[in-house]
């Protein structure tokens, strides 16, 4: 006998505990993205750096277009003539056919931060979920306890693979070294953040460099948040951020040797590509190795485009826009001096975490700040901890003086509404 179907809605199936537990965990975050306006927004139009989301204008301080490259003019008009050329998208994988556009980036690449060579690759998670675990092999991965997650991932996939993974505590080369004196399989590999995402402050590259040649381990520094903006120090420097944005190898005055720079040409550079410096040898082994290059599709060429010509504007003028990117930053970070409130930030680089002194206002918080026009980055528990939840304020070349004063005054009455964290020190140590 056949079984009849009832009609209606069909019974609705338990919710799998696993599913429960991630919620659970994740529901200060899953509550702010539900109910606030400056989370899962749909930016509708875009006029420089305000941005539209439904009715309300807004000054954009959440953006990682540091110099401004994605509205520059001479960037936007340099791609048709490259689309005339190579078309929108060269959908072999690298392996098969490479553009000579990748060789003459890589090329540029490795002149411009003094590297033996350079690889790119489409992203710099891509480059984390690939190259992290061809490095370690069945060896120790020493990775710093605050690492961006995408890090965490790469070393979490090379453990899959028989890499044996150490925590070390944030920015302690002391306790690094501890876990270094103890036993280890080689290969080593030590990773850390360039400039921190959050905090802005550069990690101290030359005390785990020097620990990385003591104990023949590899540094393997993200410093996606760094390259563009600070560089090479000079007595002719426009700015304390030093001179052609060639990344913290260059700025900490330090070489590459036992150390591998990894960064993305998607935040300065405005561009859908990420690279990592390496010796001939190894870059040869990678284009084997890593499945990027063996399988993902290339960036587009759109993207190739403006970063050959953004490479062009960083030589001609680079210097200057980061001048200005610290003029700007420096109102910033003066502002929330004077008001009294503490931020991380020491370096005056242009990532400034403002933390509140009770996280529970981060969904007030974020509304004030979006129905007074000014659209930042929020950071939520879990993504940082409850005594650190707040937002991240991000200046760019292409904010205007009017946006970077609406933003203070917006600050100031912020801190007349709401407790944010007091200031700690009385003038910032730049």
């Amino acid at each position: 006998m056949t079984a009849r179907i009832s009609a209606g809605a069909p019974a609705a199936l338990p919710t799998p505990a696993w599913i429960d537990k991630w919620l659970a965990a994740c529901h200060d975050l899953a509550e702010l993205e539900r109910s606030n306006p400056m989370t899962d927004a749909v930016v509708e139009e875009v006029d420089g750096r305000m941005i539209r989301v439904g009715d309300q204008w807004l000054a954009d301080f959440a953006s990682c277009n540091y110099l401004g490259f994605d509205l520059e003019r001479e960037l936007i008009e340099s791609i048709p003539a490259y689309l005339e050329k190579w078309g929108t998208h060269p959908s072999w994988s690298r392996l098969l056919g490479s553009p000579v556009l990748y060789e003459q980036i890589e090329e540029r690449l490795a002149q411009l931060l003094g590297a033996e060579d350079t690889l790119v690759l489409p992203t710099i998670t891509l480059i984390h979920m690939s190259v992290i675990p061809v490095l370690a092999g069945a060896g120790t991965i020493y990775v710093e306890s605050r690492a961006h997650k995408t890090i965490y991932e790469g070393c979490q996939f090379a453990a899959s693979r028989g890499a044996t993974v150490k925590r070390f505590k944030f920015e302690d080369a002391e306790d690094l070294e501890r876990l270094l004196k103890q036993p280890g399989k080689p290969p080593r590999l030590i990773c850390v953040d360039g400039v921190n995402s959050m905090t802005g402050n550069a990690v101290d590259l030359p005390a785990f460099a020097e620990l990385a040649r003591k104990y023949d381990a590899l540094l393997y520094v993200d410093d996606a948040h760094g390259f563009g903006i600070i560089g090479e120090r000079t007595g002719d420097e426009l700015s304390p951020y030093g001179n052609r944005g060639n990344s913290i190898v260059r700025y900490a005055g330090e070489s590459y040797d036992h150390v591998m720079l990894v960064a993305g040409l998607s935040k300065a550079y405005s561009s859908l590509a990420a690279f990592l410096t390496c010796p001939p040898e190894l870059k040869r082994l990678l284009k084997t190795a890593a499945p990027p290059y063996l399988y993902s599709g290339p960036s587009p060429i759109a993207s190739l485009a403006t970063v050959l010509t953004g490479l062009d504007v960083n030589e001609k003028r680079g210097d200057a826009i980061r001048a200005d990117l610290w003029r700007k930053t420096n109102l910033v970070l003066d502002c929330l001096d004077r008001l009294g409130v503490h931020t991380p930030n020491h370096s005056g680089f242009p990532i400034i975490e403002v933390p509140l002194a009770r996280h529970e206002d981060i969904d007030a918080v974020g509304r004030f700040l979006f129905e007074n026009g000014i659209y930042v980055t929020l950071a939520a528990y879990p993504l940082v901890p409850r005594d650190e939840v707040g937002f991240r304020i991000q200046v760019t070349a292409a904010n205007t003086d009017a946006e970077i004063e609406n933003l203070l005054d917006v600050l100031s009455r912020l801190t007349s509404s709401f407790d944010l964290q007091p200031a700690r020190n009385s003038r910032r140590a730049a």
